[in-house]
């Protein structure tokens, strides 16, 4: 791992915040020029082409505060992840991300203000040379910008894409990420189209017959992607393992396809038959994933086992190796995810499509819930790698230091439940 000095950390952190400073106040002139009449459609423009990949700009910038607290607290995320030697720190990740930013935040700025100064189709090119730029750079074949953690990240979408092999950690962890981006996903979509019809820098575009618009066929099957590709990655670990919990894992992702493509009907049926058939039946299957989901993240993917027992010991009620070693984390978590998994499915309604403001926010939150879920599920995963190196003492991988996890408690990570996720 690369080291910084504290000075040269300094300097890039504030040329960082005085360029999106700067690219921030342009946005806002640029905003204030343009015609107050169609000033929201734009805005909801400019939320289309950008809000996809800042928001992943903003999943890195969490996924490097994941990866600073199992660093400081020394939780074997690397070995949990079978990483190399040569994997990058917290302070690597960060970095990434304040390119990304920048580079979202530059465009951005270049389309608002070439757009209010009339240079039309100069403003137009803006997001294109933004998304062209993404694909280059992650897939670029030299020893430039952590290539081997590009090409590790690019062979993991491969075997998402693809999962006909067995699975690794990495592979189902990314999927879950990508299951919490798939309305980013589905925006990704929407911009693209947008842009290979040539209809970016107009507000034309919100007529409901538009060929990019709510009504597109290719807008629940991409949301629906991430959560197909899990559902293929649980049925190959059964192969695999003969676990019947993958199989009660594989059912967890089916519920959230009828909310997904009864969402979509809206816009293929008439308004009455909506509201009268199909909108209570989407109710009813919203309910039944989101309890469902969460059921499975505190038992399973978390291993706690609060909710067979709340009312023991607060310690005990959860289980009794906590590496992060305050039971209110755990509590706040468990209580925070119940009401971030309801309001998640419900973004997913259709009648929210186009309320930018809305979706953003839940976006957001459902980002900040994997963010959170990303910590104890790398915990769990850390400390059944500690239980099968302390099983066989030949594994590849060692086990967690005892200054980790407390000797009284070893006993435990023997007896430890394995649930495949």
């Amino acid at each position: 791992m690369k080291s910084y000095s504290p000075s040269t950390w300094g300097i890039q952190a504030i040329s960082f915040a005085v360029w999106i400073l700067f690219c921030l106040k342009v946005a806002y002139e640029s905003m204030v020029r343009m015609n107050v009449a169609t000033q929201d459609k734009f805005f909801y423009e400019v939320y289309l082409y950008y809000n996809p990949v800042f928001l992943m700009s903003a999943m890195v910038w969490l996924w490097g505060i994941n990866v600073y607290v199992f660093m400081t607290l020394r939780v074997p995320y690397a070995r949990v992840f079978e990483l190399d030697s040569g994997y990058i720190s917290h302070k690597d990740i960060w970095k990434i991300a304040s390119w990304m930013t920048v580079a979202v935040i530059t465009s951005m700025t270049a389309y608002l203000y070439l757009y209010s100064h009339g240079m039309v189709s100069h403003a137009a090119s803006q997001p294109v040379l933004l998304y062209l730029m993404v694909p280059l750079v992650l897939g670029l074949p030299m020893d430039l910008f952590y290539m081997e953690t590009r090409f590790f990240f690019l062979r993991t979408l491969v075997r998402l894409a693809f999962p006909i092999q067995p699975i690794i950690f990495a592979d189902f962890f990314v999927a879950d990420i990508l299951t919490s981006m798939a309305k980013v996903l589905s925006d990704l979509e929407r911009s693209v189209c947008r842009m290979y019809h040539r209809q970016v820098a107009t507000v034309s575009w919100l007529d409901a017959n538009d060929t990019c618009g709510g009504h597109s066929m290719y807008i629940p099957i991409v949301l629906a992607f991430p959560y197909m590709s899990r559902f293929l990655q649980c049925l190959r670990q059964y192969h695999d393992t003969k676990d019947k919990t993958c199989l009660f894992n594989a059912l967890k992702y089916t519920t959230t396809f009828p909310v997904i493509f009864l969402s979509g009907l809206k816009y293929h049926v008439e308004l009455p038959f909506w509201f009268s058939r199909l909108r209570p039946l989407w109710v009813l299957c919203a309910i039944l994933n989101s309890c469902y989901s969460f059921w499975w993240d505190i038992t399973k993917d978390w291993d706690l086992g609060w909710m067979s027992g709340p009312w023991k010991p607060m310690k005990q009620a959860l289980r009794p190796t906590l590496l992060y070693n305050r039971p209110w984390i755990y509590y706040w978590a468990i209580f925070s995810n119940m009401v971030l998994r309801g309001a998640w499915t419900y973004k997913l309604s259709a009648h929210l499509r186009h309320n930018f403001k809305t979706v953003f926010f839940f976006s957001f939150m459902e980002m900040l819930r994997r963010f959170q879920w990303i910590f104890f599920r790398v915990e769990i995963a850390a400390l059944k790698l500690s239980s099968s190196s302390i099983l066989s003492p030949h594994a590849r991988v060692t086990s967690i230091p005892l200054k980790d996890v407390p000797p009284s408690e070893t006993d435990h990570l023997l007896s430890e439940p394995d649930h495949s996720i």
